[in-house]
């Protein structure tokens, strides 16, 4: 029993070992196979009576057309391609005749060329959609997760790369026009012309075409190309440093997500009335995505901060830390009411509980104290957030996709890493043929392991037990045959 419990033990741990190591494993191979020359076609978004987003003094159409014109002239340096422009002057293009274009040159893939704007200027970061169609989500997701690594190397903020569903397939007009005409196409959102965060990313033509140039570096890379002229040779990065994918399968990471962050919790550490500070410690959690940023507000819910980047959040891995502790400064005189906000990459939020003072933080008729009350809610309400806030101007929206009325209903399987601290009473139905987590499989191989000792104990106590009632019942024997003699 013992060596059957020992080798169990080995069997477990060797699988468990095995299973972790494919865990880790992200780089493969590119999904998608070319010819020997690739053809790529650069679609600079909008143009003509068409201007894309002019928030902030920016007018889109001509922001693409430089950053296009920039990544042709960078891509037109690499060997055995071939690159075309669907415009190179201010003309309206419509969404079938720009996939129509890169139809009739035969095109590898079709990029579309974009910059952001939203409705209540509070987004910052770059974010590339993909189609939510086989093969076309694989090529998108490795291609997309190439330029969020270069959009991170200009010190960007990182958005992901998603899809989004519509009545007819995928919701923008551009990618489901180009995937029509069996096109992988992707639509590259730079950064956000209206937020302070962003702006000096996109606020001259010098940074307009470095983003081109940046773009241009992905699709190399993507494609393994090489220069002669430039002294570069990505050949071998599409053969081990892309991230996994399958060309009939769906990326798990792009998943449209309709739902707010299932749970967002403050509890209060300290309050300082001295240095009218306060200490909390912020609890959230999305169970189909990831956390992307948080605010807070003082005043109740009246207004709110602008968004910060929520701590630890990866787009590679769908990870983020689900608690943190934020330290706040309270204006003088002010009787707080704390609410945070967790939002999704999907611009979806959850609000927490409230933590209110019963007075105001005035620290010199309270020097040298510390003290607080904490009038709580409980959990933050679930499923009571706001609805998603628009991302885009209304230009976009006609460039892009069909606008209103479409189709929210999730395409393909698979869900996010994300978190599992804080899951309810009754989970959420797994996905089918979705396997336990790397952590559950080592608690059963532990509970295996405990179960098996403690049958080994109990066998070995019963053992034992046996032979204690046979050696009394020999003894007792013998000392009834003394007697009789």
């Amino acid at each position: 029993m013992k060596k059957l419990l020992f080798y169990a033990g080995v069997f477990l741990l060797w699988i468990g070992a095995v299973q972790g190591m494919s865990l880790s494993v992200q780089a493969a191979p590119r999904v998608q196979q070319t010819g020997d020359v690739v053809t790529i076609v650069i679609d600079p978004g909008h143009g003509g009576k068409n201007e894309g987003t002019k928030e902030n003094g920016a007018l889109e159409k001509t922001m693409t057309m430089i950053t296009a014109q920039a990544m042709y002239d960078e891509l037109c340096k690499y060997d055995n391609v071939e690159v075309y422009l669907t415009r190179t002057s201010d003309v309206d293009l419509s969404l079938k005749e720009r996939a129509e274009y890169a139809d009739s040159v035969d095109a590898d893939f079709m990029f579309s060329i974009h910059y952001n704007a939203s409705l209540n200027h509070e987004l910052y970061g770059s974010e590339v959609w993909v189609s939510l169609l086989p093969p076309y989500n694989a090529y998108g997701y490795q291609f997309g997760s190439v330029q969020m690594e270069n959009m991170r190397d200009m010190g960007l903020f990182l958005r992901g790369v998603k899809t989004r569903p519509g009545d007819e397939g995928d919701y923008y007009g551009i990618i489901r026009e180009a995937v029509n005409l069996d096109i992988p196409a992707v639509i590259i959102e730079h950064c956000h012309v209206d937020e302070e965060r962003d702006i000096p990313f996109c606020d001259s033509t010098e940074d307009l075409e470095a983003f081109g140039r940046a773009d241009a570096l992905s699709v190399a890379k993507y494609f393994g190309l090489s220069s002669a002229e430039l002294g570069v040779d990505y050949s071998s990065y599409s053969s081990g440093e892309l991230q996994a994918a399958s060309a009939g399968g769906f990326a798990a990471r792009t998943t449209w997500d309709e739902t707010e962050p299932d749970v967002c919790q403050l509890t209060l550490l300290e309050a300082d009335y001295e240095t009218r500070t306060l200490t909390l410690e912020v609890s959230a959690a999305d169970y189909d995505s990831m956390l992307l940023y948080y605010s807070y507000s003082l005043d109740g819910g009246e207004s709110f901060t602008p968004r910060e980047p929520w701590p630890d959040c990866d787009v590679f891995t769908g990870t983020y830390s689900d608690t943190f502790t934020a330290t706040l400064q309270v204006p003088m005189g002010a009787t707080p009411e704390v609410i945070f906000r967790a939002y999704n990459p999907f611009d979806l939020y959850t609000e927490s509980n409230t933590v209110s003072f019963g007075r105001a933080f005035l620290p010199e008729s309270t020097k040298g104290t510390k003290e607080a009350v904490t009038v709580g809610q409980g959990l933050g309400s679930l499923g009571s957030a706001a609805g998603p806030e628009t991302s885009g101007s209304a230009g976009e929206a006609e460039d892009h996709g069909e606008g209103a009325g479409e189709d929210a209903s999730a395409a393909g399987g698979g869900k996010l890493p994300g978190t599992t601290t804080f899951r309810p009473d009754e989970p959420r139905e797994e996905t089918e043929g979705e396997g336990p987590s790397f952590m559950s499989f080592l608690i059963i191989c532990l509970a295996i392991v405990i179960l098996l000792l403690f049958i080994v104990l109990v066998s070995q106590a019963i053992s034992d037990g046996k032979r204690r009632r046979k050696r009394q019942r020999r003894k007792l024997a013998g000392e009834n045959s003394h007697q009789h003699r």
